[in-house]
């Protein structure tokens, strides 16, 4: 399979997308972190995310969803306070609210991982592509569970945001045939 582009510009890109990306996740703590470092990525890199990791998991208390979905105005200080988090007070209220949320689909699901695999019949949708242009942003899937997040009360689940969370846990597994050349073309 032909590595993407992006995971060949820097070694936390690189390292990232060999040992996590596109690995098929079943686990709801791993699942959660995800769709919060997703929703937090709207407007900036992955590299940005994946330098900043580690005060994200300091700061949401390594993604335990059950005690974020209890924070309060003090813990969204101490957030915004926290060494080389992103400081947004946006986002952060909505991973805390995101958190309510899941816990409110796990109880109906019994997991996040049975309501996020069902949409799939529990196996990872692969779709080959010529070359990496053409691999989407969004598709149908994207859209409907995006759909489907907001409904619940999810915030920052766009259909963007929710394609690239897929590829992430392995939900979509989306494969480069080609090499793209200098041109951009054939």
């Amino acid at each position: 399979m032909i590595k993407p582009t992006w995971a060949k510009s820097h070694p936390l890109l690189e390292a990232y997308y060999e040992n996590e990306w596109g690995k098929p996740s079943n686990d709801d703590r791993h699942l959660f972190e995800m769709l919060i470092l997703e929703g937090f990525q709207a407007g900036l890199s992955w590299l940005t995310i994946l330098k900043k990791r580690e005060a994200f998991k300091e700061a949401f208390l390594d993604f335990d969803y059950e005690k974020i979905a209890k924070f309060d105005d003090e813990d969204i200080e101490r957030i915004l306070s926290t060494e080389d988090m992103i400081r947004n007070k946006l986002k952060i209220s909505c991973a805390i609210k995101n958190a309510a949320q899941y816990k409110t689909v796990q109880e109906e699901f019994g997991s996040f991982s049975n309501y996020l695999w069902s949409f799939v019949g529990r196996k990872p949708v692969v779709t080959n592509y010529d070359y990496e242009t053409d691999i989407p942003v969004q598709n149908d899937l994207s859209v409907l569970i995006s759909k489907d997040l907001k409904k619940r009360g999810f915030k920052f689940v766009g259909p963007v945001i929710i394609y690239s969370y897929l590829q992430a846990v392995g939900v979509i597994d989306d494969r480069i045939l080609h090499e793209q050349n200098k041109l951009g073309g054939c």
